[in-house]
């Protein structure tokens, strides 16, 4: 494929590693050197310094034979004019980052009038997510698959566990779910029955939903849950926005600490229904007296990740319920693992995830990413002529890395074992190992090319 990247920010430049296999053709253009050269010592690209309007140079690399070109810089109005004259000039798919809160009540608009194919807003995805955390009643972390169907559990064993010290054969696990996977000192591994449980493991379930929740509520041992009333925000940006905006509606009281003396005015002019505090996150006596403590939620979504690694270790010695950190830098993974920092959430790679869905074109229907990268899950539609359908599972010869969690046929959900059958359009939830990303295409799709392959073997391929 032929891919044109305009833009080599943060998501530009991880769009650019992910897409740049040898089967494919990547251009990134910018008007920044030095980001440039940064892609071109790890990446192998063309990079062009230029304005990504330059009419010139669009035709110069023959833009008319891309297969793709996505807009990401950091302009919502730039990326849009960018994509509209691309797809004008014959560029097959266009793709364009769109930010600030008034263009985004516009999106539909947008894309229809400015032969727009596809939209990402990395901060308003950020907000959903988040806002899905935080609304949520359950005590453990949870994943929807099947339209809410089936659902992912992950969660740490405690000392009380019941769980703990014994072989999986042993444990009585909620009907119709399955341990896919577990999580010891950073390493992420699937088990078998003779694998043995410890205190501090994190374990993922994956099962039907229901049965999933009766089981946490009594007999897992886990702290009781309230239902979020409370919400501090720490960082008044535009993720900050949404995620206001999403928990206001839902009767949440929503406190946001913006240090920008003008950010504050346009929040409080745009929020009536939050209260917005001019101030230094970092001021331990300013959380303090606007109840820090108190809250069942903290935000921490300030520009700097050290400030919000720093503050989340903070509301974790409070006991504050549910703590979201917002981290940007990939190679902090590592260390968020270490400190114990439960949910962390990577706008980059949720933007990558949500462009992957579409690129699909919508035969993943979600991607739940794991913690650090360790692994993921998709929820995959079986095609007809794949290697996956038809035949018993035992038969398949699956590797050890991946494993069929549900399989959703119809209205009913299945929890498979060698025996089970996939047939043509089931729901099929998949676990898989980082390492083993890439041999899941030849079983689902019909051939081992296309984007989706180029997206899988990214994850093995850094260069």
């Amino acid at each position: 494929m032929y891919i044109i990247i305009v833009g080599a920010g943060k998501l530009g430049y991880q769009l650019s590693e992910t897409f740049s296999l040898k089967e494919n053709d990547v251009t990134l253009i910018d008007i920044n050197d030095e980001a440039l050269q940064k892609a071109n010592s790890s990446i192998d690209l063309l990079t062009i310094n230029s304005n990504g309007m330059n009419l010139e140079v669009m035709k110069e690399i023959n833009i008319e034979t891309a297969d793709l070109l996505i807009a990401v810089t950091n302009r919502d109005e730039t990326n849009m004019v960018i994509a509209t004259m691309a797809k004008k000039m014959g560029c097959k798919k266009v793709i364009a980052r769109i930010r600030n809160p008034e263009n985004t009540s516009q999106i539909k608009h947008f894309m229809e009038h400015l032969c727009i194919d596809y939209v990402c807003n990395p901060e308003l995805e950020v907000a959903k997510e988040v806002g899905k955390i935080l609304l949520k009643i359950e005590a453990v972390n949870m994943e929807d698959f099947a339209k809410g169907r089936v659902s992912m559990f992950e969660y740490k064993l405690t000392s009380e566990s019941d769980w703990i010290n014994k072989p999986l054969w042993r444990l009585t696990l909620p009907n119709r779910s399955l341990i896919v996977a577990v999580l010891r000192n950073d390493e992420m591994t699937v088990p078998n029955g003779e694998t043995v449980l410890a205190e501090d493991d994190i374990v993922f379930l994956i099962g039907v939903k229901e049965e999933l929740e009766k089981h946490s509520k009594s007999e897992l041992h886990l702290p009781p849950s309230r239902k979020t009333k409370r919400v501090m925000i720490l960082g008044g940006g535009r993720a900050a926005f949404y995620l206001a905006k999403i928990l206001t509606k839902s009767g949440v009281i929503v406190k946001i600490i913006e240090r920008d003396k003008e950010r504050c005015k346009e929040l409080a002019n745009s929020l009536s229904e939050a209260l917005i505090i001019h101030g230094d996150a970092t001021n331990i006596d300013l959380l303090l007296e606007e109840g820090f403590t108190d809250v069942d939620g903290v935000v921490l979504f300030t520009g700097f990740d050290e400030e919000n690694i720093l503050l989340s270790m903070l509301a974790k010695k409070h006991k504050i319920p549910k703590i979201i950190t917002k981290v940007s830098k990939l190679n902090y993974v590592n260390i968020i693992d270490e400190l114990g920092i439960e949910i962390a959430i990577n706008p980059v790679l949720l933007s990558a995830s949500e462009i992957t869905r579409y690129l699909n074109g919508g035969r993943i229907l979600s991607i739940a990413m794991l913690l650090g990268g360790h692994a993921e899950v998709m929820e995959i539609i079986a095609q007809e002529g794949s290697k996956i359908i038809d035949k018993p599972l035992h038969k398949l010869d699956l590797p050890k890395g991946i494993i069929i969690g549900a399989v959703v046929k119809g209205k009913k959900v299945y929890i498979p074992d060698g025996k089970t059958v996939i047939h043509s359009g089931d729901r099929v939830v998949v676990f898989c190992l980082k390492e083993d990303l890439s041999k899941i295409e030849p079983y689902f799709y019909k051939t081992k090319r296309g984007i989706l392959n180029e997206l899988w073997n990214s994850s093995k391929n850094h260069r």
